[in-house]
């Protein structure tokens, strides 16, 4: 057995040694020194974690933000084939109608409603054609300058760089030449 002083709670009944081996006590003048090394360092992890929470807010908000506007787009792509569906109507009823009126003031609010989301309703006759904004469905020869468009088959939905659906238009070619 080794000799030395026994440990408390020693079950098993062996000695151990303790302290020996130990590092004597850290000088006060050294202690010290290494404080403000210390505090230096826990500024730094505290400035740290604050950027990376401020990082985590934006990226939140990035993300909210995208997924409300992806949520409103799906929401009036839903509501374009009941909008058709009344312009249809609209163009079978006879003019001097109640219930025409009636239609045509429920298919007006819908357009203001996706207006209001951010989707106004665009018809871009005799406009020149803009494949982010139009889609060609026919080309025809025409009185105006090749690429211009004649004639809209269904209206756009969407402004600026954000287009619902683009408009199904006919563009203007230019005529044959025979000979």
């Amino acid at each position: 057995m080794t000799t030395g002083a026994t440990t408390p709670g020693n079950r098993d009944g062996h000695e151990r040694t303790a302290g020996t081996g130990t590092a004597p006590p850290p000088d006060d003048a050294a202690v010290e020194a290494e404080a403000p090394q210390q505090a230096v360092a826990e500024d730094d992890r505290l400035l740290r974690a604050m950027a990376d929470l401020d990082n985590l807010r934006k990226r939140f908000y990035r993300e909210v933000t995208r997924e409300r506007e992806a949520e409103r787009a799906r929401v009036a792509a839903a509501w374009l084939p009941i909008v058709d569906d009344l312009d249809r109507a609209l163009e079978h009823l006879p003019d001097d109608n109640g219930f025409t009126a009636g239609v045509r003031a429920v298919r007006d609010h819908a357009l203001v409603v996706l207006a209001g989301l951010g989707f106004p309703r665009f018809e871009p006759l005799g406009e020149r054609f803009d494949p982010m904004r139009h889609e060609a469905v026919s080309a025809v020869e025409a009185d105006a300058p090749a690429g211009t468009v004649v004639a809209v088959v269904r209206p756009g939905y969407g402004s600026g760089e954000v287009i619902l659906r683009p408009a199904a238009v006919v563009v203007a070619r230019e005529p044959e030449r025979s000979g």
